[in-house]
């Protein structure tokens, strides 16, 4: 069976970083779509960096990366969901690094959340304001939104591959606590300091029967 290490930093701390991290994405992403509408023209391509980053305002009526066009109100539905369900979730969370990933995904949700609610053409069928292109990585034109989703989505990998745990504490697989068992017995092998010799082993009792 898995075994629990000792939970994590008290959920107060957790709680203050994901809102703080969720608002300050929200807010940047919002922003930066505000500018893009409000200096650049429709469709217009400028290079920042050549064709290492390319600015490019377009309409999204789609999810992420320009994908499933057409399907808005699904996206608008999905988005609502999601972020209850975060907020749900939020009190249980006292890992600082899945703080980090809530954060990060609660912000992006609502960033794109915010266009289909309340930009043209309509209610709940708002497109999504996307500016970034990098066709040397992805082809496709994306948003501040779109890269905490995708940032929090690689992070959430990470940490359950780590085996972290909403609470803070961690699971230790079998192999992992057998490789620390052998570790040990090794330690606990090496000669005492000063003496040179090995600190003595006590063995089990034999019975000559």
């Amino acid at each position: 069976m898995p075994k629990k290490t000792p939970a994590g930093p008290p959920s107060v701390r957790a709680l203050v970083l994901l809102a703080v991290l969720a608002v300050s994405a929200l807010a940047l992403d919002q922003f930066t779509k505000h500018l893009v509408v409000s200096t650049l023209p429709l469709g217009e391509q400028v290079k920042v960096l050549g064709e290492l980053l390319i600015l490019q305002f377009v309409k999204n009526p789609g999810a992420a990366f320009s994908l499933a066009a057409g399907s808005t109100w699904i996206f608008s539905i999905l988005a609502a969901v999601v972020t209850v369900a975060i907020i749900v979730l939020a009190r249980r969370i006292r890992s600082i690094g899945w703080a980090v990933v809530f954060g990060l995904l609660l912000g992006g949700v609502l960033g794109n959340l915010t266009d289909r609610l309340f930009r043209e053409p309509s209610f709940g069928l708002g497109h999504v304001i996307d500016f970034i292109s990098t066709p040397w990585m992805i082809p496709a034109i994306y948003n501040i939104a779109d890269i905490c989703i995708v940032s929090s989505m690689g992070l959430f990998i990470l940490l359950t591959i780590r085996g972290i745990n909403l609470d803070g504490t961690r699971t230790v697989s079998g192999e992992s606590r057998d490789a620390d068992a052998t570790a040990q017995d090794a330690t606990r092998s090496q000669p005492v300091p000063g003496t040179g010799t090995a600190e003595p082993q006590i063995e089990p009792h034999r019975s000559d029967a």
